[in-house]
């Protein structure tokens, strides 16, 4: 196999395909326990996704809507009537790190719903609701009530509506997608003629566009009874035909469109895939797209592991090559859930997958992307970028063995992602990479 680099050719921007979700915080008597917060920072991160944030601490305090407005019935013209202390503490030092909030506005996931539900209901009056995220956005864009100018970019109405089409197994929206619709007109049509351009909104977090793959999967097209994955899997698409056509219909405002997946690296490009064709269908072909949740290796098994890094620099790298605008990494919370894939929470220390994002964000820093030809055939991605005086490139390989010839040439430093290896620099020949399965390089070259 051959990898071609052409750096004489540049074929646009490094897109933030390494950003996350979920800061690595928690609260301490002081404040705010942020000092995993340097390694986002020496990674590059752009944007880190406020949903769930903070662990039990999310559904309390940070972020979501009833936690920043505590009584519907108060005043949204009042500041009293507004709690921002705890996402207030929270943002500073996300700011301090250069890290910009992607804020969700809307709740945290009530896992727990089948027992109770609490706040994942359909707001009762959704212009108030509407009026509330302005006053939000106030905060932390125009400093009202004692706020902030911080010129956050990204502000998206709710968190998976669609999860499930019944509303009794709903654990994100307990009403119907109508009422969505009808709270997302609100707030988009409110939030685009108050702030305009200084802020793109949009929503939804699509649960997951899994028809994108089903419909090419074999096992999907054989005659069957359909289970309950695939019963999920045509309401979400259902259900975001039924948004777009609201938004057209209406005229809504909508600056992005985003969407989960927690599948492989290869379904993964299927669905993009997949969403790229509705859109274009339903009449947005040239909207911002954001897989604002994914991760392929979110088990006991593959958590932290070499085939979690390796998979990680590959998605990024596919998905630079689409229509892909934004991705958020779920997520680089400090833990001991499976989602967490950032941080070993017996060592306090990155696995190997953070170091994944630490090599792409080199390659964003760079910022013009290399026209690179090779990529993306049999399991072999690569990405290459520079800025007129240092050259990076991202190599990583999901498939077999397999010896790779390349045209790069000598000088280049050589790092090695893996489990033993948190990018430490090893000895390569770039003429012809011997590459194991999940194995993951950066190479950089100054001059």
């Amino acid at each position: 196999m051959k990898l071609h680099f052409d750096f004489t050719k540049t074929t646009g921007k490094i897109k933030p395909m390494h950003a996350v979700g979920q800061p690595p915080a928690d609260i301490c008597d002081d404040g705010i326990e942020h000092s995993m917060f340097r390694y986002l920072t020496e990674a590059n991160i752009p944007y880190c996704r406020m949903h769930d944030t903070c662990g039990n601490y999310g559904a309390n305090v940070f972020v979501d809507v009833p936690n920043l407005f505590r009584d519907f019935d108060a005043d949204e013209n009042d500041p009293a009537s507004y709690d921002f202390a705890f996402t207030d503490a929270l943002f500073e030092k996300m700011a301090e790190a250069k890290l910009e909030p992607y804020f969700r506005l809307g709740v945290t996931i009530e896992n727990a719903h089948m027992i109770k539900s609490y706040r994942i209901f359909p707001p009762k009056d959704p212009e108030k609701w509407a009026r509330i995220a302005e006053h939000i956005v106030r905060h932390y864009n125009e400093g009202w009530a004692n706020g902030y100018r911080y010129g956050i970019t990204y502000w998206e109405v709710w968190n998976e509506p669609d999860n499930e089409e019944s509303i009794e197994l709903n654990n994100m929206w307990k009403g119907t997608a109508e009422q969505y619709y009808d709270l997302y007109a609100a707030t988009a049509k409110r939030l685009k003629a108050c702030f305009g351009d200084s802020i793109k909104v949009g929503g939804y977090a699509n649960t997951g566009l899994y028809l994108g793959y089903m419909e090419q999967d074999e096992k999907y097209k054989q005659p069957h009874e359909i289970t309950h994955w695939e019963e999920r899997a045509i309401y979400h698409t259902k259900f975001f035909r039924g948004f777009l056509r609201r938004v057209k219909r209406d005229g809504l405002p909508l600056d992005f469109f985003s969407h989960h997946s927690y599948l492989s690296v290869e379904r993964t490009k299927q669905v993009q895939a997949y969403a790229e064709k509705i859109l274009a269908e339903e009449g947005f072909p040239d909207i911002e797209i954001h897989l604002n949740e994914w991760n392929t290796d979110r088990t006991r098994e593959t958590r932290g592991t070499t085939q979690a890094s390796a998979d990680a620099s590959a998605l990024m790298i596919a998905m630079q090559e689409t229509k892909m605008s934004v991705m958020c990494f779920y997520d680089a919370r400090f833990d001991t859930s499976v989602y967490g894939g950032f941080f070993n929470p017996l060592t306090a220390k990155p696995f190997c997958t953070y170091y994944a994002f630490k090599a792409f964000g080199k390659l964003y820093a760079l910022g013009q992307e290399v026209k690179t030809t090779g990529s993306g055939k049999d399991g072999l991605y690569a990405l290459a970028a520079a800025d007129g005086k240092t050259r990076g490139v991202l190599i990583t390989n999901i498939g077999e063995d397999k010896t790779v010839e390349t045209d790069l040439g000598f000088g280049y430093t050589a790092y090695r992602i893996d489990e033993k290896h948190m990018m430490t620099k090893t000895r390569i020949s770039t003429k012809s990479l011997k590459l194991k399965r999940f194995d993951t390089l950066y190479l950089e070259k100054n001059g």
